[in-house]
């Protein structure tokens, strides 16, 4: 069994290339070519934690998956996952990064979207200070020319220094801090939400016609950004799964709108932007099929 450590994944990583995996992935699994169950949520109440577990096997595949990822607030994540061979059962692959690879997945899924969605803005706007909104500033970077990124975080400091990361990162963009979720949404009309918020952050009349949402932080039931208005109000709603966001996703908390859902990998092979001045909402819930895809990347990549 190979062993993978986080310095040897990161440095196979290349962002473009991945956002096409993910891409075959979310194609895969909306064709139904993949057997990927519910995740499994354990809360680890004493420390507010929570541990997710899923996996995936994409039938006709050499190798199937087990992620499981964890977040201790003030820890950071952590996480692993395991690569076995489909043919006998026996581990091919132990990557330990320490929830790495969720973090990108997760925002080459939100970039991708918004290249789908032919988006040409030139502002993102981040709901969020964690890593995952440094990555979905980094990996949106890949694919469109931003002139500018705006943040909000509940904490300042906490802001200031995902500001001063971005700036290092991307020194010919303006990275900025708002008081409020609302101005980051009168600033730009490409979101992107990426916290642990039980109430609504954004409400309906906070948007710019034409605004488009990726709402990635809700993952598991009573989790909230978004206010179910805007779900409702949406020209076009998309989700990485059905079924997984109605229960754990933005989508729970409407679920009388399940019924015009379009899944990613059904728009990426065949998108249909009802209304261009209209608000589009991406649903996230996070699926095993996307980490199969890319732990079989850094596996080949690592080779």
């Amino acid at each position: 069994m190979r062993i993978l450590q986080l310095p040897e994944i990161r440095a196979v990583l290349e962002y473009p290339a991945i956002i096409e995996r993910m891409r075959d992935a979310l194609i895969a699994y909306s064709h139904g070519e993949c057997d990927t169950p519910m995740p499994m949520h354990l809360a680890i109440a004493p420390a507010n934690a929570e541990v997710h577990m899923k996996s995936s096997y994409r039938r006709g595949g050499r190798y199937f998956a087990l992620k499981i990822a964890a977040t201790f607030p003030g820890k950071g994540s952590s996480g692993m996952m395991l690569l076995s061979s489909a043919d006998n059962g026996e581990p091919v692959a132990f990557l330990a990064d320490s929830g790495h690879l969720t973090d990108v997945r997760t925002a080459a899924v939100a970039a991708l979207v918004a290249r789908e969605l032919g988006r040409r803005d030139r502002v993102l706007g981040i709901l969020g200070t964690g890593i995952q909104a440094r990555l979905l500033a980094a990996i949106h970077a890949e694919i469109m020319e931003l002139a500018g990124i705006v943040i909000w975080g509940r904490t300042p400091e906490r802001a200031e220094d995902c500001r001063r990361d971005l700036q290092e990162l991307l020194p010919d963009t303006e990275i900025s801090v708002v008081a409020d979720p609302a101005e980051v949404a009168r600033r730009t009309r490409l979101i992107a939400t990426a916290t642990a918020a039980r109430q609504p952050m954004l409400r309906a009349g906070d948007l710019q016609p034409g605004t488009h949402i990726s709402a990635v932080g809700s993952d598991s039931p009573g989790k909230q950004e978004l206010d179910a208005d805007i779900l409702r109000r949406a020209s076009q709603l998309l989700a990485d799964s059905r079924r997984q966001c109605e229960k754990l996703g933005e989508l729970q908390h409407a679920p009388d709108q399940m019924g015009r859902v379009v899944e990613i990998g059904e728009f990426c092979l065949a998108p249909t932007l009802e209304d261009s001045a209209g608000i589009t909402v991406c649903d996230f819930t996070g699926l095993g099929v996307e980490d199969l895809y890319i732990a079989e990347y850094c596996y080949e990549r690592a080779q």
